[in-house]
C-alpha cells in the first residue's frame, strides 16, 4: 500500500513505522521533516504541509495518530485549546484533501481515546456505552465526528479509541518506572479507579488488522480485554519489578500538582475491546503480567 502518516515521529507512530516500511511505501506528514529523518531514518518521504497535495488520491490509506499529549502537562485553558487543535485541526484538513479527490484512499483510521466515555466507575464499557460529558469525551467526540466525515462508498473509516499504551521507549510507563525502580511506586488516590491498557504491539497489530480488513468500519476499543484497577496495576508492575509496595499517592496531592488533569488519573473507564474480537482479532499480550514482562524484559512466568 502507499500509506500517508500523521504522528509518524511519536511513541505509538515509530514502532508502527518499523512494522509498515518492510512491506509499504509510507510518507510522513511532520511539520519538521528532519525529525522525520533523525527518527525514522533518511529514506522516508516527510512532507511538510497538506498544502502541497490537491487531494490524497495517491493514497490507499491514511493513519491519523497526530495529536498533543494530553496527560503531559497541567490543563491551563491555552494547553486545553492545543490538546483539542492538535486534533481536529489536521483531522479536518485530512478529511477535506480525501473528498477532494477522485478515488480518494480506501481507510482512514484515526486515532481517539477510551477518554471519549468519561469517568465510568465499575461499569464495563464497550464501544455503544453512553459516555460521560466532560473535557476527555468533548475531546475525542469532536475529533472522531471529524474523522467520520470522511466516510463514503469509496473510503471507510476506523475510529481506535486507545487505553493506556505500554512500550518501554514512551508513554505512562516510562513515567512510571523511575518512581518504582527505587521502590516509592504506588497507586494513586483510592486505587479503586479501572485502567484499562494496552501493550504497544497490540497496538501495531490492530492498526494492520485494520488496514487489511474491509469489513471493519466504525468506532473500536483499543485496550486489552484484562482492564484493572489502579491498585492492582500498581501492585503488578511493583511485582514484575521485584519492588515493594507501599507507597500511595493522595489524590489531594494530585490535584494540586496537575489540577483538573488529575481527574483523567483518579478517575477511570473498564472499558472492553468487544468490536475487535468480534472481528476476529486476538491479542497477543491479553495479561497484563505477560505485558509487562515482555515490555521490561523480565522472564516470562510459566
Amino acid at each position: 500500500m502507499n500509506i500517508l502518516l500523521t504522528g509518524g515521529t511519536g511513541f505509538i507512530g515509530q514502532r508502527l513505522m518499523s512494522h509498515l516500511r518492510p512491506h509499504h511505501q509510507v510518507t510522513v506528514l511532520s511539520r519538521t521533516p528532519n525529525k522525520v529523518y533523525q527518527r525514522l531514518g533518511h529514506d522516508i518521504e516527510a512532507l511538510p504541509s497538506l498544502e502541497q497535495l490537491e487531494n490524497l488520491d495517491r493514497f490507499d490509506a491514511v493513519i491519523n495518530l497526530a495529536g498533543e499529549p494530553i496527560a503531559d502537562k497541567r490543563w491551563t485553558q491555552t494547553q486545553k485549546e492545543r490538546i483539542c487543535q492538535s486534533r481536529w485541526q489536521i483531522t479536518q484538513q485530512l478529511v477535506e484533501k480525501l473528498k477532494a479527490g477522485q478515488q480518494p484512499p480506501k481507510v482512514l483510521i484515526s486515532g481517539s481515546a477510551v477518554g471519549f466515555y468519561g469517568r465510568q466507575g465499575d461499569a464495563l464499557v464497550d464501544e455503544d456505552s453512553r459516555p460521560h460529558k466532560e473535557f476527555s469525551h468533548e475531546v475525542c467526540a469532536q475529533w472522531e465526528q471529524l474523522a467520520q466525515a470522511a466516510e463514503s462508498e469509496q473510503t471507510r473509516v476506523c475510529r481506535i479509541r486507545l487505553g493506556v499504551v505500554l512500550g518501554a521507549e514512551g508513554g505512562a510507563l516510562k513515567k512510571m518506572l523511575p518512581g518504582y525502580r527505587i521502590g516509592m511506586g504506588g497507586p494513586i488516590g483510592s486505587g479503586k479507579q479501572y485502567m484499562s491498557w494496552i501493550h504497544i504491539e497490540d497496538v501495531v497489530n490492530l492498526i494492520l488488522f485494520l488496514l487489511e480488513h474491509d469489513a471493519c468500519s466504525g468506532p473500536f476499543n483499543a485496550t486489552a480485554p484484562e482492564p484493572m484497577t489502579n491498585e492492582h496495576f500498581s501492585r503488578t508492575l511493583a511485582r514484575v519489578l521485584s519492588k515493594p509496595h507501599f507507597a500511595r499517592i493522595p489524590a489531594w496531592a494530585m490535584k494540586l500538582l496537575f489540577g483538573e488533569m488529575a481527574d483523567l488519573l483518579l478517575t477511570g473507564q473498564r472499558v472492553m475491546p468487544v468490536r475487535l474480537q468480534q472481528a476476529g482479532f486476538h491479542f497477543r499480550y491479553p495479561t497484563l503480567d505477560k505485558a509487562l514482562k515482555e515490555t521490561l524484559n523480565t522472564p516470562q512466568s510459566r
